[in-house]
């Protein structure tokens, strides 16, 4: 039922990762994991990339910081769709991320979200899945009744408090 690369720099964007992994984990989506840097460890990236969609790899999600080129590089290479994760910096808050993703060549396009944005990373790959996977789909729509009734909840309780 489909399966996500999820790339990212560094180790330490592990934390940023996280939700994604969870949300992909608690739909019934595969994933693959790894540390691959643009710049440290091009080979590895371009191998991964050349050979993600032979793995089954549908949808890849990619964290990176400052320079942030990962996505980048990953989308010259595939032609599978790329998510861009910006991971918040002490330097600029995640702002040198985010414009490093979502300021791609033309040609070359990276569907970004927010700064830290991982579970939004990992919905988005999800909607991107359920085109193929009803059964995705129909989880989503769940998920996004289940967000509706909370916020439905929460008012209800508010309006009886005035």
């Amino acid at each position: 039922m489909g399966k996500v690369g999820i790339l990212m720099g560094s180790k330490s964007d592990f934390d940023v990762v996280k939700p994604a992994v969870s949300v992909l984990k608690k739909f019934g989506v595969e994933t693959e994991v790894r540390v691959i840097s643009a710049h440290r460890t091009p080979d590895e990236a371009h191998e991964f990339a050349s050979t993600a969609k032979e793995r089954g790899i549908e949808v890849l999600i990619c964290a990176a910081g400052k320079a942030a080129h990962l996505g980048g590089v990953i989308a010259a290479i595939t032609t599978l769709p790329v998510i861009g994760l910006p991971v918040k910096t002490d330097m600029m808050g995640g702002l040198d991320s985010l414009l490093s993703i979502v300021q791609m060549p033309s040609g070359i396009p990276v569907a970004t979200v927010g700064v830290n944005g991982g579970e939004n990373a990992g919905l988005l790959a999800l909607q991107i899945l359920g085109i193929k996977y009803p059964e995705i789909s129909a989880q989503l729509a769940d998920y996004k009744k289940a967000m509706q009734d909370k916020i439905n909840a929460d008012d209800a309780a508010l309006q009886a408090l005035l």
